[in-house]
């Protein structure tokens, strides 16, 4: 079977797509809401982000921390925001080359906005055994769309009830 190099979730925020969008759109703050991401380091990313804007995103998984380094690929204020990670390391990224893709979409709906985050794997060079290998070792037995699969949904749980608060 082929690996899955997409996958998606979506949440209604009450909130408008503006708001949403200068939300997700400030990588600094994404630490907030994701469970394997810290925000940035330094002050790059301080947002909102426009398209070209790089910023080093700090991560974490259990004990393991690593950072990587991002570039904003898309910043249309209340539609969509994504950003490219192209290079990743332990204290610096130094080992470059595709990695993923993190695409938030943001469409008015009754009751506010649904938001839909989106991962693709960028790794589409890779031999789909030597990928599943190293996802299973990098995400203790899971593959990378399974893992981000919950990582999404976590996400955007704890995004919908941060803003639905501040807007309370």
């Amino acid at each position: 079977m082929a690996r899955v190099l997409t996958v998606s979730g979506s949440v209604v925020v009450g909130v408008t797509p503006e708001v949403a969008y200068r939300a997700v759109s400030c990588p600094s703050d994404m630490g907030r809401w994701s469970p394997e991401n810290l925000g940035t380091a330094g002050a790059a990313g301080e947002g909102p982000a426009d398209v070209g804007t790089e910023f080093v995103g700090r991560n974490k998984r259990g004990v393991f921390r690593w950072v990587t380094k991002c570039t904003v690929v898309a910043a249309d204020p209340g539609r969509r925001f994504a950003f490219r990670v192209h290079a990743i390391g332990v204290s610096r990224p130094r080992l470059r080359g595709p990695i993923a893709t993190w695409e938030y979409r943001f469409e008015p709906v009754e009751g506010g906005t649904r938001v839909t985050e989106t991962w693709i794997d960028d790794r589409k060079s890779w031999p789909d055994f030597v990928a599943g290998v190293f996802d299973r070792i990098a995400t203790s037995g899971s593959t990378f769309a399974a893992f981000q699969s919950r990582n999404i949904g976590t996400t955007l749980r704890n995004l919908k009830r941060e803003l639905e608060v501040s807007a309370g």
